[in-house]
């Protein structure tokens, strides 16, 4: 009889890494592809057995460098912020790198990006998370051109982050923390406004 001696945190990561994994290959049979500064998105994919569409998807210029592409996956189309962020079921936004980047560097962006999209008071009680967040950026060191980390949205269970296709612990999962993240790209101060317009589908 043979015993199992892997971690139960690692056994748990695993198991969701697979499931994740999963839910990515039921979304792209018979999909359609939108390619991206190069980047190759499915138009419609499966999260949590609830069927999504591509909202939108750009490129983050950082001065005259492509820095990565995004695309943002709802339910059913919004292009105004207020209703990605009311938009009920599941949600999905994915990242593809252009560029190597500093992943401490961009988790600390991150974590800069919410703060100066929500009020003080909302932001201090999302702390915890978004230390954890940047730790867990911190410890990739760098992700390289190609490399894709995605923000999954699932009710009842959290905000849940995969970088290079291995989830990172455990869920985030105050309610809150997710629309925290859009508002990086979706609020008042988007990270780059020409993105902002492409994850509505706004056309220019």
């Amino acid at each position: 009889m043979t015993t199992n001696t892997t971690p139960p945190r690692t056994r748990y990561t695993a198991a969701m890494a697979l499931a994740w994994s999963l839910g990515l290959a039921q979304g792209s049979v018979g999909a359609a592809t939108v390619e991206v500064a190069g980047v190759k998105l499915e138009d419609r994919i499966t999260v949590n057995s609830a069927p999504l569409q591509l909202n939108g998807a750009g490129v983050r210029h950082k001065a005259v460098f492509k820095v990565y592409t995004a695309g943002l996956y709802l339910s059913s189309k919004a292009d105004t912020p207020e209703a990605v962020l009311a938009a009920t079921g599941p949600k999905r936004m994915t990242i593809t790198m252009l560029r190597d980047i500093d992943s401490a560097e961009l988790g600390k962006l991150f974590s800069r990006g919410m703060e100066d999209n929500m009020e003080k008071s909302a932001f201090s009680k999302l702390i915890p998370g978004v230390l954890r967040m940047s730790q867990v950026f911190t410890n990739h060191k760098v992700l390289k051109t190609g490399e894709t980390f995605v923000l999954d949205w699932v009710p009842g269970t959290g905000t849940v982050l995969t970088i290079k296709g291995q989830v990172e612990g455990e869920p985030f999962k105050e309610p809150e923390f997710f629309n925290a993240l859009m508002r990086i790209w979706l609020g008042p101060k988007p990270a780059d406004w020409q993105l902002k317009d492409a994850l509505l589908g706004v056309k220019k």
